[in-house]
């Protein structure tokens, strides 16, 4: 796809983004706690995740046919050189208590690679998005990662297990360690939401596992575009599906990597 196209791609994605999470924003003012549904341990789902997915399949599809990986198990044939990566509602159980961040998260990949993300937190109105080899942007201003040079001059964000606890340790020996040679720890509650909160400096590391395609795929381009470093806790590729992220402003890359204890 040339770089028009898919220019006026990213407009289409956008503005489905933004509608859908205009709907989002409306089921939320009559919504409650007898409409969730329990997909797993800690894993909650409801109307609005589904409902949210179907727009947003139906307006991609309409704009672009291709495969897609959805949080909702949505499946639709389509060129097998392109998929759509979509999590209609990444932290539903912010959602579900009102606590006002949670995003849409759209990325398109082609073959092996991320080539467009868009992450919208409808709550703050906050449009990032990122064309492969063309920047980051923040409603449409762009965007850079952090300065921080040092790790005891960063502010970490990451996510808790909320299942599959055989890593736990790790996990807080980690954690703690985050909290003894680092400014902070802030759990937001939404990955696509971290990761680009890292893009445009907020924070200048991220750290999580169990996280599946559709949490990261567009935040990690943004991360990327913005000047930033993204892998798996070992230094390698296999963040997409390997269910485990490490990303960086860069700069405390190494230092940052020497304190994970996973």
């Amino acid at each position: 796809m040339d770089s028009y196209k898919l220019n006026v791609l990213l407009g289409k994605v956008i503005s489905t983004a933004k509608d859908t999470g205009s709907w989002i924003l409306t089921e939320r003012e009559n919504f409650s706690a007898d409409k969730v549904e329990i997909k797993g341990l800690n894993d909650l789902v409801s109307y609005v995740d589904k409902g949210a997915e179907q727009r947003i399949v139906t307006e991609l599809t309409n704009h672009f046919p291709a495969n897609f990986i959805a949080e909702e198990n949505t499946q639709s044939g389509g060129t097998h050189e392109y998929t759509w990566i979509v999590d209609p509602l990444d932290g539903t159980t912010n959602f579900v208590h009102n606590i006002p961040c949670y995003c849409i998260s759209i990325a398109l990949q082609w073959k092996n690679e991320i080539i467009l993300g868009v992450v919208y937190e409808v709550n703050r109105d906050e449009c990032f998005h990122a064309l492969k080899d063309a920047g980051s942007y923040l409603n449409f201003q762009s965007i850079r990662v952090s300065q921080s040079k040092k790790l005891s001059d960063s502010l970490i964000a990451t996510g808790f297990p909320i299942y599959n606890f055989d890593r736990i340790e790790p996990y807080f020996k980690t954690l703690e360690k985050c909290m003894r040679n680092t400014h902070g720890v802030r759990r937001i509650g939404s990955a696509a939401a971290d990761l680009c909160y890292l893009a445009c400096g907020r924070v200048d590391g991220f750290f999580e596992y169990n996280l599946n395609p559709w949490d990261v795929a567009a935040g990690a381009l943004i991360v990327r575009e913005a000047g930033g470093y993204v892998s798996d806790f070992k230094g390698g590729d296999n963040w997409l599906f390997g269910k485990e992220l490490f990303a960086t402003n860069g700069k405390i890359t190494e230092e940052f990597r020497q304190l994970m204890q996973f």
